[in-house]
């Protein structure tokens, strides 16, 4: 039935309802006291009556018994005479038209009161999609062709992850290529990978490339306060799914309710145990639900039920990593595609100064770059702009309106510059990209290094060079200015942290040999490490912080030793930091370069 008729009808019988109740209040209204006008008559004539309160035609007072009347006059011209013979306290009121408007309006009050309330009721049941019974219906929303406009051609920097979701498009729109050798379709697939790196873009391009039903859904939807609230939206998603197939159903952030059963705090009664529990049996219960593939994503599927990744519910794993070098490239190809570059825009050159920048960041990089342009009134955006924008991305916001002292600002020089000498003077380590003293982000100077290659693998050599650099600052300012100050926290942390996981985790002691000490456990309810739990004796734990000590400071006596063998270099730094607040790779080369190389002594 159409919906315009179907409300036209519901209103016609709100109206009929409406103009019945009045009718009957209208009727119940006539009052038990009213008189007759000649019974009024005979009982002035009798002297029963005590006082009348006459307005126009009407007439109410009170009998000698006490009892309120009221009667209507005709023209009678002898009724004041009568009265008055009779003793009756007579009073006359004007006619005014607002008490007989205020009566209306309070007769009318709770029709009123009634009318608004149905209103609102019925506004809540159709305009929210029955939001007052609806509990338990899936909050879906269907993605038709013509509203989403995201290809795969939009999406770079993920190939492999492209080919296996290519792969189902082409089952979807042509199933008997694959049936035809016994293949089936997949019943899930699971897109893995860090966040930003374009696994609900990939969900849209399927939306756009697919030629069937897309369902968009996130996990968090199907948690509510309502006990089995969970459970029914999965079972109506499914429903609506079957109605459509073949369809995808996306849903994003599935660890939200796909987390390891036995560990919520209901116990198997927990509701979102329930929701797993429902979800699992439609993926792959008694009842198959063909054509049916759902594609979810999540950034920690170590927290995500092992009954909820065997084939036959998520056939596919599908990773989604961070992008390479050509797929950084391609990422701010399709990123800049609406955006008017400068000719000296190199785009390799940018994605090779940007490892381990996932989609996200590209894309905020790209649009911090617009930004600067804009801001500077330019006609294209040029590469000093998006140079300027990986800096702000990188280190943070320029805090030039912080005072700094001259003592303090010299004290930020040396730490810097003891950062940026031993990490030149270190070799296999990556190059120098910044050195700063202007106050960014949380950060009173920074030195930034990028390595020239995406690295997957860390040496030994490698980490160690890491925590020199490091404990350059500090050993910079102990040479130097005769002084530690709280500066170095945050390179001590780090270096403490990193030789800490060299000794317990990566096996690099060769005091403690290569076994690993502490086996991190996460407490699954809350998905995050809790607790490292000491699966060793009190004698080994002395030894591993005696290691850690040992590494630690035999990096800082090196950090030291190299300092002391090129302090007129350090000079040098820490002079050209304070003339010029910043300085990037070719000057600090070209600063370093101007003197003579002396090889620092190995320590004792």
């Amino acid at each position: 039935m159409n919906p315009f008729y179907k409300n036209l009808a519901l209103w016609m019988v709100i109206g009929l309802i409406v103009i019945l109740l009045f009718n009957l209040f209208q009727a119940k209204e006539s009052p038990r006291d009213e008189v007759v006008f000649s019974d009024f008559l005979k009982k002035v004539e009798a002297g029963e009556v005590r006082e009348v309160i006459l307005r126009g035609n009407a007439v109410t007072g009170k009998l000698a018994s006490g009892e309120a009347f009221r009667t209507t006059t005709a023209d009678y011209p002898d009724l004041i005479k009568t009265l008055k013979d009779r003793g009756v306290r007579i009073s006359v009121k004007t006619m005014d038209g607002a008490p007989g408007y205020f009566a209306i309006f309070l007769q009318w009050v709770p029709m009123l009161l009634f009318i608004g309330v149905w209103i609102f009721f019925m506004r809540q049941m159709q305009g929210g999609g029955a939001k007052a019974l609806s509990f338990g219906k899936a909050r879906a929303r269907l993605i038709s062709e013509k509203q989403n406009k995201i290809t795969f051609q939009d999406v770079a920097g993920v190939e492999e992850a492209k080919e296996e979701l290519r792969e189902i498009i082409e089952f979807l729109k042509d199933p008997p290529k694959f049936q035809k050798l016994g293949g089936k379709i997949p019943k899930g697939v699971l897109l893995v990978g860090p966040p930003g790196t374009g696994k609900t873009l990939l969900a849209k391009a399927i939306a756009g490339e697919a030629n069937v039903p897309f369902f968009s859904i996130s996990g968090s939807d199907f948690v509510e306060m309502f006990v089995g609230v969970g459970a029914s939206r999965v079972r109506d998603l499914f429903e609506q799914g079957k109605k459509h197939a073949p369809c995808i159903i996306f849903m994003d952030e599935i660890d939200a309710v796909g987390r390891h059963r036995g560990a919520g705090l209901g116990g198997g009664h927990d509701e979102r145990e329930q929701t797993l529990n429902q979800l699992l049996v439609e993926m792959d219960g008694f009842e198959t639900n063909e054509g049916v593939i759902l594609i979810a994503a999540t950034n920690r599927p170590d927290v995500l039920d092992p009954a909820l990744l065997r084939p036959g519910r998520f056939d596919r794993h599908v990773v989604v990593a961070r992008p390479d070098v050509k797929g950084r490239e391609e990422i701010l190809k399709v990123h800049t595609r609406r955006i008017p570059l400068a000719p000296n825009v190199e785009l390799k050159v940018l994605a090779r100064g940007t490892p381990g920048f996932s989609g996200a960041d590209l894309a905020n990089l790209v649009n911090e770059a617009a930004l600067l342009a804009a801001r500077q009134d330019k006609k294209s955006v040029e590469m000093i702009d998006f140079e300027n924008a990986k800096d702000k991305v990188l280190m943070g916001v320029e805090r030039r309106s912080m005072i700094i002292s001259e003592s303090e600002k010299k004290i930020i020089a040396y730490h810097e510059a003891g950062h940026a000498l031993v990490a030149d003077l270190l070799p296999g380590t990556d190059p120098l990209h910044k050195v700063t003293i202007i106050p960014r982000g949380r950060a009173l100077g920074l030195t930034q290094q990028l390595p020239t290659d995406d690295k997957y693998n860390y040496s030994k050599e490698y980490l160690v060079n890491r925590i020199t650099i490091l404990l350059g600052g500090r050993a910079a300012e102990e040479i130097v200015l005769q002084q530690q100050t709280t500066g170095a926290g945050d390179d001590l942390e780090k270096a403490t942290d990193m030789a800490r996981k060299m000794v317990c985790e990566w096996g690099m002691s060769e005091k403690m040999g290569p076994l690993t000490f502490g086996k991190s456990e996460e407490h699954i309810f809350l998905g995050r490490e809790m607790s490292r739990p000491k699966d060793y004796s009190e004698d080994t734990a002395i030894l591993i912080d005696a290691e850690i000590k040992r590494i630690v400071t035999d990096s800082a006596s090196s950090a030291r030793h190299m300092l002391e063998a090129n302090l007129e270099k350090l000079h040098a730094l820490a002079r050209a930091l304070l003339e010029r607040e910043s300085l990037d790779g070719e000057e600090i080369a070209r600063i370093l370069r101007a003197r003579p190389y002396q090889e620092a002594p190995a320590p004792a």
